[in-house]
């Protein structure tokens, strides 16, 4: 009986695929279909939590189907960040003024990537002492006591590394490793070799012209075939956030939400609180924020639905290039640089919130002058090196609460809310990457207005 409960799940979730198809075949826009796409799974979901609950052995065997579709093409994308992240920073240095402009552009885009975590960091201490969260009121079971216990094991592990420490491992001692994705920080890694390589570019141009321009040509071989992948790739995008949706929904602990949903809320505040600071950027940049809106709403609904700013560094590239008018050096150094620095969302809000809940559990004031200012001085610091995938959000709390000598292990008791917090983080990391790339182009004066201002129609980011 249940094999053919599966089976009628299956084709339920390829009866949507169908419609999806039918809709691209009728050439409806990419927009309209991720947004179908969203609508379809967020309604499946609900559709399989009524019918099953979320401990089916039905449910779990469909999702297991599902995920062909929906972490398959989170995997796809994941395929081709590194060569994309390589050959992007290194085209970006076939252009003489891309060159002489790396300096400052990369200067800004830390600046902002690190800026804005600060003040994200900032908010989520606000948010928790408005909403007076308190993690020693927070019950645990066995489930929560195992994750805190599982915490305490990983800060063992990474909170003994200095500051020059953290420093010294974002440099790639072996680059091939880091197109691999081994370390969590192997974006960083990938991009000081790619630049490396793009200032070698240079030297050459100037002293062995001939052989700088049979460089060029095989370097802008490589990236238009990069590319092409990509946009092969985008083209899955509804399909893939039909089925991460539906199983997102499907697999939910609505009672255990509903249960830290004090935290929830302030959670989402903060993160609505820090998106409103990003649109306030754009509008400082003499831009107009609802367009920048408009143009990144579905790259930052892919963010919150993968909730992977790795898997989201594609579209986020395109986004910043075909609709927001940002030359290709910016928005791939904003982008690559967001993967692993100054996440608002992950290395921001969240850990600044944790610290500030637990903080009473250990007798400290949380309202403390002193305390806040070295909490945000320890955020902003800590937000380098953390991985743009999932667990990201872990890894920053890890490494604040243990530098800010709290108990690590009261952090486990979330572990139920955690995917739906990460959704509005991971969306806020990729916000924030883009707004630096923004920010940079600007004080570069290089940003295309015609195509920032022009129209979105006219702007498919999976052509």
């Amino acid at each position: 009986m249940n094999t053919w409960l599966v089976v009628i799940n299956i084709a339920a979730m390829l009866a949507l695929v169908g419609v999806l198809f039918y809709m691209q075949r009728r050439h409806v826009s990419f927009s309209n279909r991720v947004f179908t796409g969203l609508g379809l799974g967020i309604l499946f979901g609900l559709v399989l939590h009524l019918i099953y609950g979320t401990d089916s052995e039905v449910l779990a065997d469909s999702v297991d189907w599902f995920n062909i579709l929906g972490t398959g093409y989170v995997r796809f994308l994941q395929m081709i960040v590194m060569p994309l992240v390589f050959i992007s920073i290194l085209a970006a240095f076939t252009k003489v003024t891309t060159g002489k402009n790396f300096g400052k552009t990369a200067g800004l885009v830390l600046g902002m990537l690190v800026g804005t975590t600060a003040l994200a960091a900032a908010i989520g201490i606000g948010s928790a002492l408005v909403f007076n969260l308190d993690a020693s009121e927070l019950v645990q079971g066995t489930a929560e006591m195992e994750r805190g216990a599982d915490l305490e094991e990983r800060s063992s592990e990474v909170a003994g590394k200095t500051l020059p420490q953290q420093i010294t491992e974002l440099i790639p001692a072996n680059p091939f490793l880091d197109l691999t994705g081994a370390r969590p920080t192997s974006t960083i890694g990938v991009v000081i070799f790619a630049a490396f390589l793009g200032v070698a570019y240079l030297g050459i141009g100037r002293k062995e012209p001939e052989n700088a321009a049979m460089v060029k040509k095989g370097i802008d071989a490589i990236y238009a075939l990069v590319m092409r992948v990509v946009k092969l790739i985008l083209r899955l995008t509804p399909y893939g956030i039909l089925a991460i949706m539906a199983r997102t929904v499907a697999t939910s602990d609505f009672g255990a939400i509903a249960n830290l949903g004090k935290f929830v809320i302030a959670s989402y505040a903060a993160l609505i609180a820090m998106f409103l600071v990003h649109l306030i950027i754009i509008a400082l940049n003499g831009l107009n924020p609802v367009t920048y809106l408009k143009k990144t709403s579905e790259t930052l609904l892919f963010a919150f639905t993968s909730r992977s700013s790795a898997g989201t560094l594609p579209l986020n590239i395109k986004t910043q290039t075909d609709r927001l008018g940002l030359p290709d050096a910016t928005a791939n150094f904003a982008g690559s640089f967001g993967l692993s620095i100054g996440q608002n969302g992950c290395a921001g809000i969240y850990p600044a919130m944790l610290a500030v809940m637990i903080a009473p559990s250990v007798g400290i004031n949380p309202l403390d002058p002193g305390f806040i200012a070295t909490l945000i001085a320890v955020v902003a610091i800590s937000s380098f090196g953390v991985a743009g995938v999932g667990g990201g959000a872990t890894f920053a709390a890890i490494l604040v609460l243990s530098a800010m000598n709290l108990p690590v292990a009261l952090a486990g008791v979330l572990i139920s809310v955690e995917p739906l917090i990460d959704m509005g983080r991971t969306a806020l990391n990729v916000s924030g990457s883009m707004t630096a790339g923004v920010t940079a182009a600007t004080v570069n004066k290089e940003v295309n207005r015609d195509v920032y201002n022009g129209d979105l129609k006219a702007q498919p980011i999976d052509a």
